[in-house]
């Protein structure tokens, strides 16, 4: 078994959103594709990404949403299949979804009709998933690839002229992640830039932690600045620290020994709304004033940490106003995140300047491709990671399909 040898013209390491979008264009003019993967089932990740639903991609996608070594880097595959290109594939496989905050679009009900709906367009253009599948060495050689490979006990070699690392980062590691595609890029002698874990919850040091620990489950929404980013969404309060969409956010841009600076009255003019009611309640304490603006809890957490007693009526202009400096300018120190555990994303991967934008081919090895999570491309929260998996898949497998034509 170990000498048989399979001939493919594709190869695709991974079954998730990026390899099976690749699939389903490599294969269109007549190449043979074969998609391999350890899970046991392709999509996992789509399938419980939001909530189950699936934030599939945004209506606001731009490339300034994204982060790299090189900005410049996704604009080429975004402008070329774009939201409004996946929306239409969703369209017609007549999936219902709808809109959240900020141009999110989720599925109204399961997850598993996008992942049904890719494998469907992979299977349409000939494409075969193997599932339980391990890669183990990779030579080149002769313009070539050949893939050791390890299905249900039995060896055996695949070979393949073209080969396309879409296996994803680190994160969420009880799912399967490994850093295999880095490994593969570094055989190669392509340089990945450093990895660490984005869209992740901040931990705090035990002395926060016990304050904070009365809090858990408050959420509020804020404006989170840090790492040079500022972001105005919902912030929770959890028993390992913070989390929430403007954490999530924020944590991508956050480096350790930096501080976050939260605002918890964005959007409003919280001087001149706290005047008002000074006029209107004056004999109201100070505490059940700002019950009405933020959460009890939260209220009676900074109460204690800000000293705030007395009524509003007793507050001079001067006060009020070092209050509200207060409220929108908490200044937060976090130790460290919760790391890849809990990771939606890993920010770095395979540097950019090594792969051409247009194709996703490295520049060095020709027939070698990398899309997806693996690149150094990082979008916001936000259905922006998917987009960049569809929009890197497409590029790579029409780019592939060209050369049949």
């Amino acid at each position: 078994m170990a000498n048989r040898v399979q001939q493919f013209d594709t190869v695709i390491i991974g079954a998730g959103a990026a390899g099976l979008m690749c699939a389903a264009h490599a294969g269109a003019t007549g190449g043979r594709v074969l998609i391999v993967d350890h899970a046991k089932a392709p999509g996992e990740k789509i399938r419980i990404s939001g909530g189950g639903r699936c934030n599939f991609t945004n209506l606001h996608v731009k490339p300034q949403r994204f982060i790299s070594a090189n900005p410049h880097f996704a604009k080429s595959a975004l402008s070329r299949y774009t939201q409004h290109d996946f929306i239409a594939l969703v369209d017609q496989y007549g999936i219902a979804y709808h809109e959240k905050t900020l141009g999110q679009l989720f599925c109204d009900a399961s997850a598993r009709l996008i992942v049904d709906m890719l494998c469907d367009e992979a299977a349409a253009s000939g494409a075969e998933l193997r599932l339980q599948t391990r890669i183990g060495s990779i030579e080149h050689a002769d313009g070539g690839f050949t893939l050791a490979v390890e299905e249900n006990g039995a060896a055996y070699n695949v070979s393949c002229r073209h080969l396309v690392v879409a296996c994803g980062g680190k994160s969420i590691p009880k799912m399967g992640a490994t850093g295999f595609g880095y490994r593969i890029a570094e055989q190669f002698g392509l340089a990945v830039t450093e990895t660490r874990p984005g869209l992740v919850p901040l931990t705090f040091g035990e002395d926060v932690l016990a304050s904070f620990k009365p809090l858990a489950g408050v959420a509020t929404p804020v404006e989170v600045a840090g790492g040079g980013a500022r972001f105005a969404e919902a912030m929770l309060f959890t028993h390992r620290g913070l989390s929430g969409p403007a954490i999530l956010q924020i944590s991508s841009y956050w480096r350790e020994g930096e501080p976050i600076t939260v605002t918890l009255l964005p959007e409003q003019d919280a001087l001149t709304a706290l005047r008002e009611r000074r006029q209107i309640d004056g004999r109201k304490s100070m505490v059940t004033v700002l019950a009405d603006l933020l959460p009890k809890r939260l209220v009676a957490y900074l109460a204690e940490q800000l000293g705030i007693t007395g009524n509003i009526g007793d507050m001079s202009d001067k006060k009020l106003s070092a209050l509200v400096q207060a409220l929108n300018g908490w200044t937060l120190h976090p130790i460290g995140t919760e790391g890849y555990r809990t990771a939606e994303v890993t920010l770095g991967g395979v540097d950019t300047g090594e792969i051409d934008s247009r194709t996703m081919q490295a520049k060095k090895v020709l027939g070698l491709y990398f899309i997806g999570e693996v690149v150094d491309v990082t979008g916001w929260l936000g259905g922006y990671n998917f987009q960049w998996a569809w929009s890197s898949g497409w590029a790579a497998g029409t780019a592939i399909a060209n050369m049949y034509n």
